[in-house]
């Protein structure tokens, strides 16, 4: 029998950037969900990695690759898996490292083995915790620092991504200020999407304006989801470039992702609910 897990997009509804270790890690403050989109990991009877869908042609099967690297942490290097590619590379909406965690459950459901410590899962990179997670939280410390969120809204999302890579790395070191102000401590309750919306307008994601400068694109596509009017609010995600609307409804989110599609139809763009929340893993 296949088994098979989902490897969902994460989107950082908010990215505060608050600071940066003597190790080089920054700190962050962030809003984060996870989304129905995303890719698919699923058992193959054939060994080895085997990387297909939409968007392989971008990622390598090589020892690099995120799933085999936690595959090796889980103790089992030798896999016979399939993960099924429908995320752009390189976009800001946490797809390597959603492979990793999704490799992660799925090793430790089909194999009965713990999940590694919280150390060793960071080091595979800084979202994946919150990935491994997969519910919507605030994320903080370099990533490790999980809190559920208070109650969202119904809300659903447009992710627009240009076809541009943008380099994580390249855009911290374009950031002008690396202490900016946290969220507030204790987040409200928000009892519709658009009261989400206007909390959200008072907070930030600091990489937006270094990504914008090193990618313009980023402009023209957060210009095309705001011209929609049930758009409650456009902003970038993680380090970019793919960009986020937030929609009152599915009906509001599919017209708007069709409107923006055939105006752009080289852009990657999908309409997708929001994951439900879950226990965060300690």
């Amino acid at each position: 029998m296949t088994a098979h897990e989902l490897a969902p997009a994460k989107v950082n509804l908010s990215l505060h950037v608050t600071g940066q270790r003597e190790d080089g890690y920054h700190l962050l403050d962030s809003m984060v969900v996870f989304t129905d989109a995303g890719d698919q990991l699923e058992t193959t009877p054939d060994n080895g990695l085997h990387v297909t869908g939409p968007e392989a042609s971008a990622l390598s099967a090589g020892p690099d690759n995120l799933v085999l690297r936690a595959a090796h942490l889980m103790g089992t290097p030798q896999i016979s898996l399939r993960l099924i590619k429908a995320l752009p590379v390189a976009a800001g909406i946490g797809g390597g490292s959603a492979d990793a965690a999704a490799t992660l459950r799925l090793l430790a459901r089909i194999t009965g083995k713990p999940l590694p410590p919280m150390p060793e899962i960071l080091a595979l990179g800084a979202d994946v915790p919150a990935c491994l997670a997969g519910a919507p939280c605030r994320m903080q410390g370099i990533g490790e620092v999980l809190t559920l969120l208070p109650p969202l809204p119904p809300f659903w999302l447009v992710l627009v991504n240009p076809r541009v890579a943008v380099s994580t790395p390249q855009v911290f070191r374009s950031l002008n200020n690396r202490n900016n102000a946290p969220m507030p401590a204790d987040l409200p309750h928000w009892p519709d999407v658009y009261a989400l919306a206007d909390w959200l307008r008072g907070q930030r994601n600091d990489l937006e304006a270094p990504a914008r400068a090193l990618a313009p694109v980023i402009s023209q596509v957060l210009r095309a989801l705001t011209e929609n009017p049930d758009c409650a609010l456009a902003r970038m995600s993680g380090s970019g470039a793919t960009c986020f609307g937030i929609f009152p409804t599915e009906q509001a989110a599919s017209a708007a992702a069709q409107i923006v599609q055939e105006r752009h139809p080289d852009w990657w763009v999908v309409a997708t609910g929001i994951r439900a929340p879950r226990a965060l893993i300690s």
